[in-house]
Order: C-alpha cells, then sequence, then structure tokens
C-alpha cells in the first residue's frame, strides 16, 4: 500500500509539469473520466468524485486517509485536463487505469 500511494503522490507530481502547447489545444475538461481494468472499460463518463470511490475500492486503498482521496481526485482532474492515461494499480485482470473520456 505504501508503495501505491509513494505512486500516486510520485505521479501527481511529474502530472503537473506544463503541458504543451499541442497539448493544451486537444484538452476536452468536462470533470468526466473513464474507468477501465486491463482491455475493459468498466465506466464511461463518471464524474470525478465518483470515481475516486470507484477506483479506490476495486486497488483496495483506504479512503479514510484524506491524502488518498486527494491524490486519485488530483490523478483524475489531471486526467481530464491533460488527456493523458493514469495507472492507478495492478490488478489479476490487468491494469486499472483512468482514462480521458
Amino acid at each position: 500500500m505504501k508503495k501505491l500511494i509513494a505512486g500516486l503522490g510520485l505521479g501527481a507530481a511529474l502530472a503537473f509539469a506544463a503541458p504543451s502547447a499541442a497539448e493544451a489545444q486537444t484538452t476536452k475538461q468536462d470533470g468526466l473520466v473513464n474507468v477501465s481494468v486491463g482491455d475493459v472499460t468498466i465506466l464511461e463518463d463518471v464524474n470525478i468524485a465518483a470515481v475516486v470511490g470507484i477506483v479506490a475500492q476495486i486497488c483496495g486503498i483506504d479512503l479514510d486517509v484524506l491524502a488518498n482521496v486527494e491524490l486519485l481526485s488530483a490523478a483524475a482532474t489531471l486526467v481530464d485536463n491533460r488527456s493523458r492515461n493514469y495507472t492507478v494499480c495492478r490488478s489479476d485482470d490487468g491494469k486499472v487505469q483512468i482514462t480521458q473520456n
């Protein structure tokens, strides 16, 4: 769990780097993202707040720790803002990813 949280923090920190001009022009910010497990999209066009709880449940992340909620929310927001995929964890069925809708 500590490695997952450290990875979330590092990934969120790296994602705060300034976007390129092309990246800024192709962004579709609407507060909605998708969640996939392996090659299967399990949720489409879901509100970021809802995604946090769902992904936490799939990955076994404790949402009683405020930092975990903030990191997942920041990661989902960055996906929405930058159109990049974010791998939250790996399950038996493959990567659990948040993707732009």
